[in-house]
């Protein structure tokens, strides 16, 4: 009777446990529909683990991370699935596509998802809108700019800061909470300006969402708080603010103002004359992405910049980006679609970089940690007139001449690039094996460019220099 009993008791656990995993699966697939997706997660998972080859689990998992944002996660799933005829899945795995630029596998899914659902006018009009997407990063990733990235860093988003190295002239970031003390809830940055005498920062509020606002030092605190305008601020959300050395161009994020998706980066300028702000501008690709990029700071002393981006990270990780920064804007010239979708993607930035070009001791530099100011410090030696030397951004007294100056800077940045890469290609040129028509082309090209940023260098620093002195007399 006992071992009756026990076997009757093992049969009853064991019926229970099948009724209840039953149940459990059964409350995924409600949640699921609902649009609880990480709440049906862990129970999906485990159905996988027990039944991989499930058509049916594997949609519903690869559906739900997609629609968590896991994107390269869901890929796997999404992929068995659509192999194993659950139609379906193949919108979700055409937009990710579209999201990794890969067009042609993305337009493949598409199509037969198309002729699945060629009865379904509400499904057709979903297609559409993904479809047009698609085709409008297709045509992003042919304006992508021809940007040297010579560095990246993958550190969790709480540490955001701790890629960014900035000179002291550059000013500072800070957390706002840090500044704020009242503002606790507030982690988004904060930029103070080399001067220490004024803010910029983003604030949220229920009605505006997140505004950006500037803020002065009057005597020994800060005040006069001011929002910025509705050319900046819209009704979408702005925020990671950064201001150039010449006090008028603000680099900033906003998911508004018809991002590509997520946050993307702008840049916008005072107009002195009409005391406004010019309309932002959306940087081209590969600042910008389908995903959250924000953070845009350059370091014009270091002639470096970076940019943060959470394409294709794990949740909670973000992407530092190291780059040089370019006086003007050079988009990429090339007829090969998948390479400027790489170019776009970040996929290398070894392919971004120039040939024979060694950049270590330029990555070594935008690491080094810069002293706090000191008036005494020397950062370059610029004469202006017989009586007066400048050393310092700080010793420019005319707003004006600082900005050129700050340009020249840039200029010799490239200046000095320039040579280098030239030198490089002069003596490969010099060994009999390497002479060819193209290596001539290219070393003529550069010398024509370095030609064109010494007189651009000698012209600034002269109209500095000249603009300096009218603001003393």
């Amino acid at each position: 009777m006992k071992i009756k009993s026990l076997y009757f008791i093992l049969f009853f656990v064991l019926l229970n446990a099948v009724t209840i995993n039953a149940q459990t699966i059964d409350d995924a697939k409600l949640w699921y529909q609902e649009g609880k997706y990480s709440k049906a997660l862990p129970i999906l998972m485990d159905e996988y683990n027990l039944n991989p080859e499930n058509k049916l689990i594997n949609q519903l998992l690869g559906v739900s991370l997609f629609e968590m944002g896991k994107f390269v996660e869901s890929e796997k799933y999404l992929t068995y699935a659509a192999n194993n005829e659950i139609t379906d899945v193949l919108i979700y795995l055409g937009e990710l596509f579209a999201l990794q630029y890969k067009f042609d596998e993305a337009e493949e899914c598409f199509s037969k998802y198309e002729k699945s659902k060629r009865k379904d006018k509400i499904a057709l009009e979903v297609l559409e809108d993904k479809r047009m997407f698609a085709d409008h990063l297709k045509r992003l990733t042919r304006r992508t700019e021809n940007v040297q990235i010579i560095d990246s860093l993958v550190i969790p988003k709480s540490n955001l800061l701790d890629a960014y190295f900035l000179s002291s002239t550059s000013g500072n970031l800070m957390p706002v909470n840090e500044f704020f003390k009242n503002q606790t809830s507030n982690s988004s940055i904060l930029y103070v300006n080399e001067k220490q005498n004024k803010v910029l920062f983003s604030q949220h509020d229920s009605i505006n969402g997140s505004d950006l606002y500037s803020m002065e030092k009057l005597l020994d605190s800060f005040g006069n708080q001011k929002r910025l305008p509705e050319t900046i601020n819209n009704i979408a959300d702005q925020t990671f603010p950064f201001v150039m050395p010449d006090g008028l161009t603000i680099y900033y994020a906003s998911n508004g103002n018809n991002s590509i998706g997520g946050y993307d980066l702008f840049v916008t300028r005072y107009n002195i004359a009409t005391d406004s702000y010019l309309n932002p501008n959306q940087l081209n690709m590969p600042f910008n992405s389908p995903f959250n990029d924000y953070l845009l700071v350059i370091d014009e002393i270091k002639g470096v910049g970076w940019f943060a981006s959470d394409r294709y990270q794990p949740e909670g990780s973000v992407c530092v980006y190291t780059f040089i920064p370019s006086e003007k804007v050079v988009l990429l010239e090339s007829d090969d679609e998948k390479y400027l979708s790489r170019r776009a993607k970040i996929a290398s930035i070894r392919e971004s970089w120039l040939p024979q070009t060694d950049y270590s001791s330029l990555i070594a530099l935008a690491k080094k940690i810069d002293q706090p100011n000191n008036q005494n410090t020397t950062e370059f030696v610029f004469v202006i007139n017989d009586s007066k030397t400048y050393n310092r951004l700080t010793d420019f007294q005319s707003a004006e001449a600082r900005e050129l100056f700050i340009q020249s800077i840039t200029s010799e940045n490239e200046l000095k690039s320039t040579l280098k890469q030239l030198s490089v290609q002069r003596e490969q040129y010099l060994n009999i094996n390497s002479r060819n028509e193209l290596l001539r082309k290219s070393i003529l090209q550069l010398e024509n460019t370095a030609d064109s940023l010494y007189k651009n260098v000698k012209r600034l620093k002269t109209a500095a220099r000249n603009a300096e002195n009218r603001y003393l007399m």
